[in-house]
């Protein structure tokens, strides 16, 4: 197979959709061409759908990679399972449209801890405006854009059980207080309605293939091709000038064995993500001399950064997430219908969001939340572990929320001999995490080889004492709303059965001014178990080709040029120096506005003068 040169050549990814729709409706003489792994998403109902979102972590999913990690002490000896995107668009196809926003002070400690120039909150603020069209209030508040090609709202319903978190928080946690904006960028710590990325008039996800490629016409200047794989970037001398890929089994089975070569006449992007970015580095010789030699690889420049300070949150610089799981009032509306395939439900809200773009399927089922920071008699609850970690990084900035905390109005997790029919969770994940793991190829040659892959979940006690003070703090929400029924015990720690924390079902909720569960420390050592075996991914990777001084383990520049060779980027979230307080696709997006910029001024493309993203891809 032979493909025409092209000026820029990007291997897939969120980013790489945003970079591709940015610079092609700028520049209709320039060629690009966009390589995914995976297929192609558009007007598929499971991706624009809102609620159809857990259908991509099914078994045999062919939406989403699952990769798996090294057993874990930290785990009890249990493998950690992370699943990314792997379809056109990434992780923006596929996610729990959730709306959250870093912190600022996130941002800015990009530019001034690790001395990326540009990319401070004041810097990266225009491009956050840039990317959307905040419904909720239009034309309002300084950091919300309102013509933007990703559209946010509250989604087309709100759950008995997000009404009834906020109207418990104003009496059970009255020192927080409420906000109309809980991803202000400036604060936290106070109670909220939760945005999505959903469109308020249609009822559909607010993606980046729909809304920078899918829906524009590029004279032929963008390519999209699906169902290949980037293996390496091809070097003259140290200069990238095109990549070599192969088809993906899963999506091209007639391809088998077809290995071709793309040229690029001016740079190459690579955007796959905090897994697929250092592997592709990897197979092209750049990373570490002795990581590279144990996969077969020959050094090309010794970047000891690469695949290095994984981090995460529910499951994926990574947040680690549980979504505890209550039983919910049969009046209650969840998603569970919907994510189980029940007919009525489905038809049912089928026919509501055809006909408005409203109703359940327009909706991911969380509706309220906290960025939450500790006050002085919790942070004698959560213990002298963490005093460090505050003292020397939240106190300094007190913007930085330490936990989130939110309702999602349905069960999260395995249905194996699951007897409810209506559910809800609540969940927490630690915003900062101390515990980096790391991402390393194990064959140079085979794509599809298993990555050495470790999540570092819990391998620092910081991080441990806060998933257990969220486990009790999210709990004493759960058992005083209006809609609970009791615990999923099964999917709660088995504490002892005389036990006052002890979890099942119940007649109704307590009272508000009830007193909180008392845990013996017999029940402590439960809950670290049950920590160490629900403890997950929230799909929020990064870190991998770090955005610092070379010295200190950075692959790429605050250009996005990666060290030791010419024209490579990395533009994804594999770049961030340091973790963010927020769902990752805020950050992802705006990486790649950014992105998008930097490279319109280094090829001299004027790309505020473009028109705006409205029209149909050649594919």
């Amino acid at each position: 197979m032979s493909l025409p040169i092209y000026d820029i050549v990007i291997a897939g990814g969120t980013c790489g959709c945003i970079i591709a729709g940015r610079l092609a409706t700028a520049d209709p003489a320039l060629k690009i061409l966009v390589i995914e792994a995976g297929p192609p998403t558009r007007d598929d109902p499971s991706h624009t759908q809102p609620a159809r979102y857990l259908h991509h972590l099914q078994p045999g999913s062919k939406t989403v990679k699952f990769h798996v990690g090294r057993e874990s002490v930290a785990l009890g000896g249990r493998s950690p399972v992370v699943p990314c995107g792997q379809c056109l668009g990434g992780g923006s196809s596929v996610n729990f449209t959730m709306y959250t926003r870093a912190a600022a002070s996130d941002y800015d400690d990009w530019a001034n801890v690790y001395g990326n120039r540009g990319w401070s909150s004041d810097d990266l603020l225009p491009l956050l405006r840039k990317c959307e069209t905040y419904e909720i209030e239009p034309g309002k508040g300084k950091t919300h854009g309102s013509f933007g090609p990703l559209k946010v709202s509250y989604g087309g319903f709100f759950t008995e059980i997000g009404k009834e978190f906020l109207d418990v928080a104003t009496r059970y946690d009255k020192r927080r207080g409420q906000t109309d904006d809980v991803n202000g960028l400036y604060e936290c710590n106070k109670y909220g309605r939760w945005q999505k990325w959903i469109d308020a008039k249609t009822g559909t996800r607010s993606d980046v293939p729909h809304h920078y490629i899918y829906n524009h016409e590029f004279n032929d200047n963008l390519e999209i091709l699906t169902g290949y794989h980037v293996k390496k970037v091809l070097f003259d001398g140290k200069r990238a000038v095109g990549v070599q890929c192969l088809a993906n089994k899963r999506f091209q089975p007639g391809a088998e064995g077809d290995v071709f070569t793309v040229m690029a006449r001016r740079m190459v992007i690579v955007s796959a993500g905090a897994f697929g970015s250092p592997a592709i580095l990897e197979r092209s010789g750049l990373g570490s001399k002795d990581i590279l030699a144990r996969a077969g690889v020959k050094p090309l420049a010794d970047l000891r950064g690469v695949g290095e300070k994984y981090q995460g949150e529910w499951s994926e610089h990574h947040h680690q997430v549980i979504f505890a799981p209550y039983i919910a009032a049969d009046t209650a509306h969840t998603l569970d219908g919907i994510v189980t395939n029940d007919k009525a439900e489905v038809d049912k809200w089928t026919k509501q969001w055809e006909a408005d773009g409203s109703g359940l399927l327009a909706h991911n089922g969380l509706d309220a939340g906290v960025k939450l920071r500790p006050f002085r008699n919790e942070l004698d609850e959560i213990g002298p572990q963490f005093r460090k970690r505050w003292l020397d990084y939240y106190v300094p900035a007190p913007d930085k929320p330490v936990l989130w905390i939110g309702t999602v109005s349905l069960f999260l997790g395995d249905r194996t001999n699951l007897s409810i029919n209506k559910s809800f969770s609540v969940g927490w994940y630690v915003q900062h995490p101390m515990s980096m793991g790391h991402v390393h190829i194990t064959d140079g040659d085979d794509v599809e080889a298993p990555l050495d892959f470790h999540a570092g979940y819990l391998d620092r006690t910081e991080d441990l004492v806060l998933m257990k003070w969220g486990y009790k703090r999210s709990r004493e929400f759960a058992r005083r709303l209006p809609s609970y029924r009791g615990e999923v015990a099964a999917r709660h720690p088995v504490f002892p059965a005389n036990s006052k924390a002890a979890a099942g079902a119940r007649s109704g909720p307590v009272p508000v001014s009830a007193p909180d569960l008392e845990y013996t420390s017999e029940d402590d050592r439960i809950l670290e178990d049950y920590i160490r075996q629900a403890v997950g991914t929230a799909w929020h990777s990064l870190g991998t080709c770090a955005m610092k001084k070379r010295e200190d383990g950075g692959v790429v520049d605050s250009r996005l040029n990666v060290y030791g060779v010419e024209g490579l980027k990395v533009a994804d979230m594999s770049i961030c120096p340091s973790n963010v307080a927020a769902n990752t696709y805020s950050t992802a997006v705006v990486i790649g506005e950014k992105a998008a910029t930097i490279i319109a001024e280094e090829l001299g493309i004027p790309l505020e003068n473009a028109p705006p993203l409205q029209f149909k891809a050649r594919l």
